[in-house]
């Protein structure tokens, strides 16, 4: 399945609601892709995008740039139609600047034929980053 370096890039982009979650940064990062891979494996597209900005842009490799919510559901689509399923993202470290966080995640997930597929360089640093509101603005 060709299909799967693409959710590499779209994996690692995953700029999860992080605002809403409380705790350590750790914690929320967590929370975010736990509730990010559950919505992937249920087969909803639309709940995935969800967690994306507004003016989010996915930038997966040899693939249209989605940078609008329908861009992004669509794209998404395409995987849980391609019967990609058993998604997980894991993070690896979190590291807190202020109000963003990046973080570098791994991630597997299986093909149609229930193979498991891993990121090509499993454990290397794959980053997203999300602002979070400051106390000011929240």
């Amino acid at each position: 399945m060709h299909t799967l370096p693409k959710l590499v890039v779209a994996a690692a982009l995953v700029a999860a609601s992080l605002s809403a979650l409380a705790g350590p940064a750790e914690d929320q990062v967590k929370q975010a892709f736990t509730a990010w891979n559950a919505a992937f494996n249920k087969g909803d597209a639309k709940a995935v995008a969800a967690f994306y900005a507004p003016d989010a842009v996915v930038l997966p490799a040899s693939h249209t740039v989605a940078n609008t919510p329908a861009d992004i559901e669509q794209f998404f689509a395409g995987f849980i139609n391609n019967h990609v399923t058993g998604h997980v993202l894991e993070p690896l470290k979190v590291i807190e600047s202020g109000n963003t966080l990046i973080v570098a995640s791994k991630w597997s997930a299986k093909d149609r034929a229930t193979r498991v597929r891993r990121s090509r360089s499993a454990g290397s640093p794959r980053t997203c980053c999300r602002s979070r509101p400051t106390a000011a603005t929240s």
